[in-house]
């Protein structure tokens, strides 16, 4: 597991996705294996450069297992005889997604490995959502006392933080600790986690070695999460460094996307999507205009690439999970503090989605993957 620390550091705010096929129930398993949940692992996610400086960002990609150990000091299986003990832990996921169900379920292989399944007891509940649902799942676990909380999503995240100050909360799939968290002062206190961060400045790069000839760049995504445009405001000073004009074509939710997409195609020579949950969820209907009208779409990460995207620099939401896994066993077994623990950030590699690649006559350079 390569990974390296670094807080991020951005504009104060808190994400509340909204979901138009959601609905205002919660969903639950509870599991002592890493088999809670069944979603795809393969999937990535990247976001936003550190806010102060894009070397900051650019020195993230280059982790290694040995840069790690700060912040996850001790991750090797428990020495000590944990006896008849089993650590319950709750889970919060914003979402069914396939980038936040690689991450649950590398953070639960991670414990399950390291504690052995007979010593953890997995309560995974699923937000559907809805961050309402969030504060809902987050207050039943105070009130259970779980041993710590994992939580998946800037949404789950901050619900999980106004609910207890004491339970240890581990996050993933966050973008920027501090846009989470509203700029609370957060840090040294219960909460740590596994960040989704990738450079935009490289992404920014990325896009104009693709697409050379392109003068009008869209950014899509959703205006109610706020890490999102955080991302659009970001990456669009590396393209006005590049001369590259950019549009913002927003959406409140799922029901206003195939419109904004269409008037990006239709004033745009290429779309970038930052990493957003709301398109995620509806990439088949972003790819539904962008291939007829041969425009592509530079990705954020690999979920959003996958369905309607050309190119991506992104991470592995499972390695993510897994390292936020690792971490939360240095909380539960050698007594580390959450808040003493640094975000941990993944490495990221150059993907595309060789379908749709094909269908706009699209080459890309032999150091990408093609997505499976």
């Amino acid at each position: 597991m390569k990974f390296k620390k670094i807080m991020a550091a951005a504009a104060a705010s808190m994400m509340l996705c909204s979901m138009t096929a959601c609905g205002n129930n919660t969903s639950s398993t509870t599991s002592t294996t890493n088999n809670a949940n069944t979603g795809t692992t393969n999937s990535s996610v990247t976001s936003t450069t550190d806010s102060n400086t894009s070397s900051a960002a650019e020195s993230k990609t280059e982790s290694t297992a040995a840069d790690s150990s700060a912040a996850t000091s001790d991750t090797s299986t428990a020495t000590v005889d944990l006896g008849d003990k089993v650590f319950n832990i709750g889970i919060c996921q914003l979402l069914e997604h396939p980038a936040l169900d690689a991450a649950t379920k590398g953070f639960e292989e991670a414990l399950t490995e390291k504690l052995g399944e007979d010593h953890v007891k997995f309560d995974f509940q699923n937000a559907q959502g809805e961050a309402t649902n969030c504060a809902t799942i987050t207050n039943k676990f105070v009130s259970a006392n779980v041993d710590l909380i994992m939580a998946n999503a800037t949404a789950a995240l901050s619900s999980a933080v106004s609910a207890t100050e004491t339970i240890p909360i581990v996050g993933t799939s966050i973008t920027a600790y501090d846009v989470a968290l509203g700029g609370s002062d957060w840090k040294g206190k219960n909460v740590t986690g596994a960040s989704d961060l990738a450079p935009l400045d490289q992404q920014a790069a990325m896009l104009k070695a693709i697409f050379p000839d392109a003068k009008k760049v869209g950014i899509l995504y959703c205006s109610a999460e706020p890490n999102s445009q955080y991302q659009a405001e970001e990456i669009a000073k590396y393209f006005k460094e590049d001369g590259i004009e950019t549009k913002e074509y927003t959406v409140a939710d799922s029901n206003e996307i195939q419109a904004q997409t269409q008037a990006a195609v239709n004033e745009c020579d290429v779309i970038y999507i930052p990493t957003d949950n709301t398109i995620a969820n509806a990439a088949e209907t972003v790819k539904n205009v962008v291939v007829p009208a041969k425009k592509p779409v530079v990705a954020g990460e690999e979920g959003i690439c996958s369905g309607c995207g050309t190119v991506t620099l992104s991470i592995s939401y499972h390695d993510m999970g897994y390292a936020a896994g690792e971490m939360a066993y240095d909380i539960l077994v050698n007594g580390k503090k959450a808040g003493d623990l640094e975000i941990g950030y993944s490495p990221v590699t150059k993907k595309y989605n060789q379908e749709i690649c094909d269908e706009l006559g699209i080459t890309v350079p032999d150091d990408y993957t093609a997505i499976e």
